[in-house]
């Protein structure tokens, strides 16, 4: 293996790991926490991690194994299986993101009809709608034999290995795409610029107020006005830089990948197969990315895992506690003596 093998060999340890571990948690939060459960939006997080989950357990290590053998790993079968399974969760995560912007524009937009507009049931309707769109793709794959181990990427996925069949896989790539990564980046482009529309009103509105106030208080010490002007710039930060990480963190992830997948399509234009590699890790890398920009960093889960720790913290300190007292409780001497 040259030193680019093994540098890519190591990179998709170090995101399936994480993945794990980080996917590992917020499930964890969401049995823990009955607060979490009740919130509408969970059950989306749930799905994502789902998604996330078994991608670090199916694509990552075949992929891993691809970059190491540099041939198909395993059978013909559990290639195809796994290039099934790939397909889909690809398409239910990003179609997942795109429902959980529209969760938060509902909320945002919305918010006095919100809980008659995104109940239980909208939800479970919305995630059927992504299951029977994401399942839909690989089907089709499937049954015109378009799912195999491709050497450009290293991993199983959507292949065609007949030059007869070009134009047709052609077409289906770029339908597959144009439905599935370009849908859920019009949707969230358009959902999350509505809820930052939305909150820069807001902020205006508490500036003004702030404003008013602090002009007001005519003797207020200069560090409090200060620092009143200071939270102002932070408020008007906070959304952009929020959706700026919802929506750059899907396009640097997604991006690459999919414009690689479109190009391969031309036979005048050749790809590298390091950069093939690359552009698969970074895909993966949204199931690292997805725990903390959608949960981990969020207060409720802070908060949450904070009781799980201490929870754990406090029954190893009883259970150290009561082995620590039995061998004075052995020395005593017995009642009747």
């Amino acid at each position: 293996m040259s030193i680019w093998e093994l540098l890519l060999a190591f990179l998709v340890v170090l995101l399936m790991l994480v993945a794990l571990l980080a996917n590992v948690l917020v499930l964890m939060c969401f049995l823990y926490s009955a607060d979490i459960r009740k919130q509408v939006p969970g059950l989306f997080i749930l799905n994502l991690t789902f998604c996330n989950l078994l991608m670090a357990v199916s694509s990552m290590p075949l992929t891993l194994a691809g970059i190491i053998y540099k041939s198909q790993p395993g059978g013909d079968q559990v290639c195809h299986a796994v290039g099934f399974l790939e397909t889909f969760l690809t398409t239910n995560s990003m179609l997942s993101m795109a429902a959980l912007s529209i969760d938060r524009w509902i909320a945002v937009v919305f918010p006095l009809s919100y809980h008659s507009k995104m109940r239980y049931r909208d939800a479970a309707l919305i995630l059927s709608y992504t299951w029977l769109h994401s399942a839909s793709f690989p089907t089709v794959a499937a049954s015109l034999s378009w799912l195999g181990f491709h050497h450009l990427y290293a991993s199983c996925t959507l292949y065609n290995k007949r030059p007869e069949d070009r134009t047709q896989f052609v077409i289906f790539t770029g339908v597959f795409h144009a439905l599935s990564f370009l849908l859920s980046l019009v949707v969230l482009c358009f959902t999350y610029l509505k809820v930052l529309k939305v909150a820069r009103f807001h902020c205006k509105r508490i500036d003004v107020i702030t404003m008013q106030t602090l002009v007001l208080l005519v003797d207020i010490h200069p560090s409090v006005r200060e620092r009143c002007l200071e939270e102002q710039r932070r408020r008007r930060q906070r959304a952009t830089r929020k959706i700026s990480t919802f929506i750059g963190t899907f396009i640097l992830c997604f991006a690459p990948y999919v414009i690689t997948r479109l190009v391969e399509l031309s036979s005048a234009v050749h790809i590298n197969s390091h950069w093939g590699i690359i552009s698969k890790c970074l895909a993966y890398s949204k199931a690292v990315s997805d725990p903390f920009v959608y949960s981990l960093l969020r207060h409720q889960y802070k908060k949450t895992w904070k009781d799980i720790i201490n929870k754990i913290l406090k029954r190893s300190s009883i259970n150290s506690s009561a082995l620590a007292g039995e061998p004075r409780a052995r020395n005593l001497p017995p009642l009747n003596e």
